[in-house]
């Protein structure tokens, strides 16, 4: 299953989230062994420039977003940490969004 989240993010922090993600990115290794902890398959970030100001979308392939989640927040990866500082830093006001559509086999 594909799960997203879509949050505002403060023009200020942009800066800061390319260049963590871009690090992450980098770090692949890394961030794939704490996906196979969780159990996902796919992890992806992306920024919308908006009139009112931009947006990260972020989605996240797996069967269980819960038991990911639970993972993720015990996780002793150095990486893990990171992002939960950068994210939190980051910050992020949720928008809610309206799902149209959604099929899968």
């Amino acid at each position: 299953m594909i799960n997203i989240r879509v949050s505002r993010i403060s023009p200020e922090k942009v800066e800061l989230l390319r260049s963590w993600l871009a690090e992450a990115g980098e770090r692949a290794a890394e961030v794939k062994a704490t996906l196979v902890d969780e159990g996902v398959r796919h992890e992806r970030a992306l920024l919308v420039d908006t009139s009112d100001g931009p947006l990260l979308i972020y989605a996240v392939e797996c069967d269980d977003i819960e038991a990911a989640l639970a993972v993720f927040a015990k996780s002793a990866h150095p990486i893990d940490a990171e992002h939960k500082r950068v994210m939190a830093e980051v910050g992020g006001t949720p928008v809610a969004v309206e799902e149209l559509f959604d099929v899968r086999l």
